[in-house]
């Protein structure tokens, strides 16, 4: 990249159009990380949260230690929440290591952006107690918004070994007091095979609320 190809790159990052924004991060991403980090370092210390975000969208194209690193740094650090949640995004496709970064920036942050995040990364990871761990806490939280995405990823856990413990669950969810849980437990329930899981949909179908009846009859009986 010479500092003509640079230079255009990094002023349009830095546009007020989000369509040239995109270019130009398509465009850097293009290059190698020894190009295209440091340029990302440098939005990521921007004032606008909005390239903040833009520079942990880069990130995710290279997974280099550097790139771990900063990414570590930005969780422990960032105080915006949107930005927070594209490092989460951006962190994930380390894979294994990225696992207790996560974790951890769940425990800190309790806003319910950051939370949907990492608990939908990580229903893409190949370990189901992680994913156990967090949903439990998902599920458990004040915010009703989290919790149902935590009854949604629970859905994951029926093809899995942890099968018994994710029905156990749905069980205790199918009585929940609040109407959306017990909705979005129908919803969760989805097309199970699980003969517990078809006994659960059952019981909802004969809810007292009737958007909870709706969507398990709408599930496959």
């Amino acid at each position: 990249m010479d500092s003509e190809q640079r230079q255009e790159i990094v002023t349009n990052l830095r546009s007020s159009r989000i369509d040239l924004r995109k270019q130009a991060l398509d465009k850097l991403v293009a290059f190698d990380a020894v190009v295209a980090i440091p340029i990302l370092k440098e939005l990521a210390q921007e004032k606008d949260f909005g390239l903040r975000c833009w520079a942990m969208m880069g990130f995710k194209s290279y997974q280099t230690p550097e790139s771990f690193e900063f990414l570590n740094q930005i969780l422990e650090q960032e105080q915006d929440n949107s930005v927070l949640a594209e490092a989460a995004n951006s962190i994930f496709e380390f894979g294994e290591e990225a696992i207790a970064p996560l974790q951890d920036l769940f425990d800190r942050c309790d806003y319910w952006l950051v939370r949907h995040t990492v608990v939908s990364v990580l229903v893409e990871s190949e370990d189901p107690q992680v994913l156990l761990q967090i949903i439990k806490k998902a599920i458990a939280d004040s915010d009703q918004t989290t919790k149902e995405v935590g009854i949604l990823a629970l859905n994951r856990l029926l093809k899995t070994d942890l099968k018994a413990e994710a029905l156990a669950i749905f069980t205790e969810l199918a009585t929940a007091e609040q109407w959306r849980t017990r909705w979005r437990t129908a919803i969760a329930l989805s097309n199970s095979s699980e003969p517990k899981a078809k006994e659960l949909l059952a019981q909802l179908r004969q809810d007292q609320n009737h958007r909870v009846v709706a969507a398990a009859l709408e599930q496959n009986i």
